[in-house]
């Protein structure tokens, strides 16, 4: 499976709430999409997370916009004032990712009731793939129509930027613990540790190897020891299953 491919046909508007200045743009499908951009300072690297850890969510029952393969002529530059954006335009050609635009969301905050078996499948989620981005600070959770979706998974999945300097250790990610003390979500932690088999059990290897290959080619940037894309879903693969089969140092308490 791959993601969709959508044209961009305009470029909206910044989103300058992230360092990473995502924007809203209109693809030739008729959506909007919020874009992460290929060319933003984090790298590739973020869009793969992004990609297979909204996949895993949805394998979870964990509500998050769709996603898209967003296709950036360049050309759309010349059109925007910015300088700031204009560079990150041209330096986002060919391939990026698009999320869905979800009109009339509103963000988290402590005036809204989580469902309890949602927030702790949220919590279960973000420490599987020790995902250090759902504070007070950030939660990356909006509210639309009434249900909780999750978001910006950019910052899971971290093992994934040790991997220029060697293959790293999916034995060292699995016993990694996960600190709940600032989650957003803490409070569910019993939640989590409640429906942990029952989540363990949905991810099973058709599972992680559907949400790796949901991940374009063109990002699956070689590395040490996986020198093209099947490799390199392997080796996230190997790192989730290792999470998964070991210990449950991880799981929230």
């Amino acid at each position: 499976m791959t993601l969709p491919r959508v044209r961009v046909t305009r470029y909206v508007t910044p989103l300058r709430e992230g360092g990473s200045l995502p924007g809203i743009v209109e693809g030739d499908d008729l959506g909007t999409y919020v874009c992460k951009f290929r060319g933003a300072g984090q790298g590739l690297r973020v869009l793969v997370a992004e990609v297979i850890v909204a996949g895993l969510a949805r394998a979870l029952d964990v509500p998050t916009p769709d996603q898209v393969e967003l296709d950036l002529d360049p050309q759309i530059a010349r059109y925007e004032a910015d300088e700031e954006v204009q560079d990150l335009l041209n330096a986002s050609s060919g391939s990026n990712l698009g999320i869905d635009f979800l009109p009339g969301s509103f963000g988290y905050d402590a005036s809204y009731q989580p469902d309890p078996e949602l927030a702790g499948r949220v919590l279960w989620l973000d420490a599987l793939t020790a995902n250090v981005d759902r504070s007070w600070r950030n939660p990356n959770l909006l509210v639309w129509g009434g249900t909780m979706q999750a978001i910006d998974h950019g910052a899971s999945l971290y093992f994934h930027h040790s991997w220029p300097g060697g293959p790293g250790s999916p034995e060292r990610f699995a016993a990694q613990p996960f600190d709940i003390s600032e989650h957003v979500l803490r409070e569910h932690a019993d939640q989590a540790a409640l429906q942990d088999k029952e989540l363990a059990r949905r991810l099973d290897d058709d599972v992680l190897r559907a949400v790796t290959g949901d991940v374009p080619d063109g990002w699956l940037e070689p590395v040490h020891g996986a020198d093209d894309p099947a490799a390199v879903r392997a080796r996230y693969v190997a790192f989730l299953r290792a999470r998964l089969d070991g210990g449950r140092g991880w799981l929230p308490a």
